[in-house]
């Protein structure tokens, strides 16, 4: 919500949509929360923020959610519009083996947040090999609040209220964590 918050400020965006894949490509057959309970978290995470919007377009689709195709989908029905695709400098690491990186490219630019454990000669080598002259930079205040370590914490039975949007703890809490609503 942080790098949503702060792409959507220095980008003087109109809105950030968050998208939830339906079927990740990354984690074929894996453990992950089901298509519909992640986008009851995301609503949950956004609510009374006008400037945050849930887009069920990958939820709608099926097969493989792979971004290129999102992101192409979203620029034909929006001709015109400028886009950005806001990703955490780990995933730019990856980015040149993403299913067709060219095609995101040809309609977004990468609104990249660096994290502090990547070098940032090493991300600025990697935006211009992968993504010339496409790449903005986020910066952000460093959070050690991750989804690992909301789940580590659940199964633990330790609170998560200070960690989470609160309505995204009333779910979790609920019994809406890890271990419930699987694929």
């Amino acid at each position: 919500m942080i790098l949503a918050d702060e792409a959507r400020w220095r980008l003087r965006l109109d809105e950030v949509r968050f998208i939830p894949a339906a079927t990740a490509p990354h984690k074929p057959g894996g453990p992950s929360l089901a298509a519909g309970l992640r986008a009851r978290l995301v609503e949950a995470a956004i609510a009374g923020d006008p400037g945050f919007t849930l887009s069920r377009i990958e939820l709608e689709r099926s097969g493989p959610s792979y971004t290129a195709d999102t992101v192409e989908a979203v620029a034909r029905d929006e001709p015109g519009a400028d886009l950005w695709l806001v990703i955490g400098g780990d995933q730019l690491l990856g980015f040149a083996g993403w299913r067709d990186p060219q095609r995101i490219l040809a309609h977004a630019r990468l609104a990249v947040a660096p994290r502090p454990e990547h070098d940032r000669r090493v991300l600025s080598a990697a935006a211009a090999a992968v993504a010339p002259d496409r790449v903005d930079w986020i910066e952000m205040p460093p959070v050690g609040i991750s989804s690992s370590v909301v789940r580590e914490r659940l199964r633990a039975g330790r609170p998560v209220r200070h960690l989470v949007p609160c309505g995204v703890a009333d779910l979790l809490l609920a019994g809406l964590d890890s271990s419930a609503g699987r694929e």
